[in-house]
């Protein structure tokens, strides 16, 4: 078979990038083809059959040179031709298979956003790549992260129920080998210059401000002197740090935060913290919340977070209800920090609860769960013709 996957941007640190990768690794083992198209790629290429396409997009504006992107990635599909499927990875027309890992944008743009907004170019682009994927008119099929997204979209766009098709989480094996606690701790603390008995939070993530960074930070400046005295926020991400950096100055807890560009020694570093934070507006899923408990690291979450249910469900940590308050993840930040300074049995338990808890959950999909699906996409032939004609 051959496959076209269409990205906007890889980079190797976010969860759905290396979903991608990996996916396209698995078809080629099983002896297919695949040919990335994106606009920019960084870090190494794939070996085997797949072949990545750079293309980058010409605009004013970011949704411009997503849809420049876009012409040009189908003009290349349509001039190579012979693809068996067409899979996106970002809202756009012209898929048969789309992964989502981002929530509903319309939904999110009349519960965040005012009208005014709902008025702009970028809003009606992006709802129109939406809708060309979830209209009742579509036969692209859907691979859910998180099957409670499902009846958003079909709130908005009445989706047939069998064009969603559920992945299981997955983690890769180095996320599920574990090292030396204490070496871990120490190379945490070396890394970054911290003494050793600093108590040190983790966020990790593309997207600062979805994953929740301001609110972070406002938190760790609402701590009391005795809890924030030994207390080191880490973020590690793709994104501008001066927003937040400015932030921290100007609520006087800029010694407390560090920010870090992506970094391949995340599982190293997330044995080596105290626990892991992840107040996030808004998310699908957020895989980097059983990456933690797979570290054996109690986690603080928002319950508007996919997998905030996972911590819920083994007993891994705290959540912050919705609607959110923050408030609520003040008190929560507290209560955390005085479990870890305490040592006791609670912290313990929340460690070897999120470890069992993700070893069991793994066993559901070793990594070919999406290679499988899309392959079982093509063979029942539920993706018309027409995709490709439109293309």
């Amino acid at each position: 078979m051959k496959f076209a996957f269409l990205t906007f941007k890889y980079f190797p640190y976010g969860g759905m990038q290396r979903d991608m990768l990996r996916t396209a690794i698995r078809l080629s083992q099983a002896g297919h083809h695949v040919d990335i198209f994106t606009m920019s790629w960084s870090g190494e290429l794939p070996q085997g059959n797949i072949a990545v396409h750079i293309l980058p997009g010409r605009g004013w504006f970011n949704f411009q040179k997503y849809q420049d992107f876009i012409r040009q990635a189908q003009a290349e599909i349509a001039s190579r031709g012979g693809f068996d499927l067409v899979v996106g990875y970002n809202r756009m027309e012209g898929l048969g298979a789309y992964f989502a890992a981002d929530p509903c944008f319309i939904e999110r743009a009349h519960r965040q956003r005012n009208w005014l907004y709902r008025l702009t170019p970028r809003y009606r682009w992006f709802q129109r790549m939406e809708e060309a994927i979830f209209s009742v008119k579509a036969d692209t099929q859907m691979l859910m992260v998180d099957m409670a997204e499902k009846a958003v979209f079909q709130h908005w766009y009445h989706t047939q129920d069998a064009r969603f098709h559920y992945i299981p989480p997955y983690l890769s094996a180095e996320r599920l080998q574990l090292q030396d606690r204490a070496e871990m701790r120490d190379y945490l603390r070396h890394t970054f210059n911290l003494p050793q008995d600093a108590h040190v939070a983790l966020l990790v993530g593309s997207g600062f401000y979805m994953k929740g960074l301001d609110r972070a930070v406002i938190a760790l400046a609402k701590l009391p002197v005795h809890l924030r005295k030994n207390f080191k926020l880490i973020a590690i991400g793709q994104d501008k740090p001066e927003p937040f950096i400015r932030m921290a100055r100007k609520l006087g807890v800029s010694d407390h935060l560090i920010i870090s560009a992506g970094r391949p020694d995340i599982p190293q570093l997330m044995q080596g913290a105290d626990f892991y934070l992840h107040p996030a507006y808004r998310e699908n899923t957020g895989l980097v919340i059983l990456e933690a408990m797979a570290s054996g690291l109690p986690v603080v979450a928002t319950a508007s977070c996919g997998y905030a249910t996972h911590v819920q469900a083994a007993g891994a940590g705290l959540v912050v209800a919705v609607p959110f308050e923050q408030a609520a993840l003040e008190k929560t930040l507290r209560d955390m920090l005085e479990i870890v300074q305490a040592r006791g049995e609670q912290l313990q338990a929340w460690r070897e609860n999120g470890l069992r808890y993700v070893q069991q959950l793994m066993q559901a999909n070793n990594g070919d769960a999406e290679a499988l699906i899309l392959q079982d996409i093509v063979m029942s032939g539920a993706v018309s013709n027409q995709t490709q004609e439109s293309l």
